[in-house]
């Protein structure tokens, strides 16, 4: 295998070892196999740090990466972008520890990627997967957002579309596309790292979206990120969210974006009927994210930059 076509995979894991164990067989299923898969274990509580060191025993391909400490997806999405860029690798796949690739959801990814590439000398910023739910409907937090033109190479050869993000979900990123816009945000912790980051990169060209690359995601419910579904037990991810997203919206659109999406937020909430204490709670992390929170982005080694 190439130096330019090497392959590592970053899978994100707290506590869920059953699903795990799914991803990684469907994994080793790849007709396109990463040489390296590093499995970023967010301080697991569970017995996922011994299956895993049995299973790099058993197979050096994986590798058991445990944090100190559980620092979120967007932790542990920058760690593994940081680690597999470090070691070379010239393409990084990332998804979850719930989602199920296709045997051939990697192999077209990266055909797509180098095909666009071949045939209309553009570098796309990135590839990702069509995202099934478990009944095989669209998953509706998987979605990517599409630009204005987004049929403009589509043709049955080339079943592309134009997006400008997308979810950590079946998604592969060029290593060029790190070294010039840098890592995920590590301090978001959850929720609007990937957007964030795949409208990052896709400011040096937008990504394509490959419909015949198919992953099943594994979640409760098939429900998008909104608003008017907060409550006291979804709180928690809520709060990241909105101050998440007011940050990139402050650092990108200044205060015309926050106001365009604290507005829609606003009517999300009263819409769903939100109780009073809960959408205070998330505006207070809209004004966070939109004064205080000004997180880093990290870029690589201009040395390494290769």
């Amino acid at each position: 295998m190439s130096v330019q076509s090497s392959l590592a995979a970053v899978i994100v894991t707290y506590n869920r070892l059953d699903k795990l164990k799914l991803v990684i067989a469907a994994l080793q299923q790849q007709t396109r196999m990463p040489e390296r898969v590093f499995v970023i274990d967010n301080a697991s509580t569970d017995e996922t740090g011994a299956w895993l060191a049995a299973l790099q025993e058993e197979d050096p391909r994986f590798q058991h990466v445990r944090l100190p400490e559980n620092i979120g997806g967007a932790g542990g999405f920058h760690e593994g972008a940081r680690v597999a860029y470090e070691e070379g690798f010239s393409y990084i796949w990332f998804s979850d520890d719930d989602a199920y690739p296709e045997a051939d959801a990697i192999e077209l990814l990266m055909h797509s990627l180098q095909d666009f590439e071949t045939r209309f000398t553009w570098r796309p910023s990135f590839a990702c997967s069509a995202v099934k739910w478990i009944n095989g409907d669209l998953c509706e937090m998987n979605t990517p957002s599409t630009v204005w033109d987004w049929p403009r190479f589509y043709s049955p050869e080339t079943p592309y579309f134009l997006v400008n993000s997308c979810s950590f979900v079946s998604v592969l990123v060029p290593r060029w596309a790190m070294a010039k816009h840098g890592f995920p945000i590590k301090d978001y912790f959850i929720w609007y790292d990937d957007a964030e980051y795949t409208q990052r990169i896709a400011k040096s060209y937008p990504g394509i979206y490959c419909p015949n690359s198919t992953v099943v995601h594994d979640v409760p419910e098939n429900k998008g990120v909104n608003y008017s579904l907060v409550n006291q037990a979804n709180i928690w991810k809520f709060r990241y969210g909105a101050r998440n997203e007011a940050s990139f919206r402050r650092r990108e659109q200044g205060w015309g974006g926050v106001a365009i999406f604290a507005r829609g937020v606003r009517r999300q909430m009263l819409n769903g009927n939100v109780e009073p204490a809960l959408r205070r709670e998330v505006y207070k992390a809209l004004w966070q994210g939109c004064t205080s929170f000004r997180p880093a982005i990290v870029t690589p080694d201009p040395d390494n930059a290769v």
